[in-house]
């Protein structure tokens, strides 16, 4: 099923970029354009982001740094 009829993203693509840890709809954006264009289909991004756990989201709710291990990486 199409999320972003726009730029023809499906739900699975956008489960797919949550996977490699994108939380936000923004991080989806990033990742593959999907809610910069009309902006229609950011609820539903929101929705199926909501559904599943996000280690990010969840460091971020515990105060801790989210980006540190991508700081330690470089």
């Amino acid at each position: 099923m199409y999320v972003c009829s726009c730029f023809g993203i499906t739900e699975q693509q956008v489960k797919k970029h949550a996977d490699g840890g994108a939380c936000t709809p923004r991080q989806i954006a990033s990742a593959c354009k999907a809610g910069t264009d009309c902006g229609s289909c950011v609820r539903r991004i929101q929705a199926i982001l909501g559904r599943g756990a996000c280690p990010r989201r969840d460091l971020a709710d515990q105060g801790r740094p989210v980006l540190a291990e991508l700081e330690d990486a470089a």
